[in-house]
């Protein structure tokens, strides 16, 4: 199962405070607007996203179709299909993208511990 680009959003007190460490620690801006209060930041392959007031936890995400880069990959499983095989797994989906849409979508689900992971297809 091929989930895509991997990085993990944080969910932020004060986002340029947020920003402000983690380029000292090496991340660069890759995306996003400080203005809207979400930030991606990369160092080397390492992805995270900053986001203040969008969300409780801390998520782990996956992006079909991207690689570390947030660029297109050649060829990549849809998001939906994905969905289509955790639920034959017998995972748990705690929201989902409609199984008759195509591009964007997303869906979520949880692992035994309660981390939120979203599956979050740009394409």
């Amino acid at each position: 199962m091929q989930l895509g680009a991997f990085s993990i959003s944080l969910a932020v007190k004060d986002i340029q405070a947020s920003k402000d460490f983690y380029e000292k620690l090496g991340f660069q801006t890759l995306g996003g607007d400080i203005e809207q209060n979400w930030l991606i930041l990369k160092n080397g392959d390492t992805v995270i996203g900053l986001f203040q007031g969008m969300f409780e936890k801390n998520i782990l995400t996956f992006n079909p179709g991207w690689d570390q880069n947030a660029e297109n990959t050649d060829s990549f499983t849809d998001v939906r299909e994905l969905q289509k095989q955790l639920k034959v797994a017998g995972v748990t989906l705690t929201s989902e993208a409609d199984e008759n849409g195509s591009g964007p979508a997303s869906f979520t689900i949880e692992d035994p511990d309660g981390n939120p992971i979203l599956i979050d297809q740009h394409r």
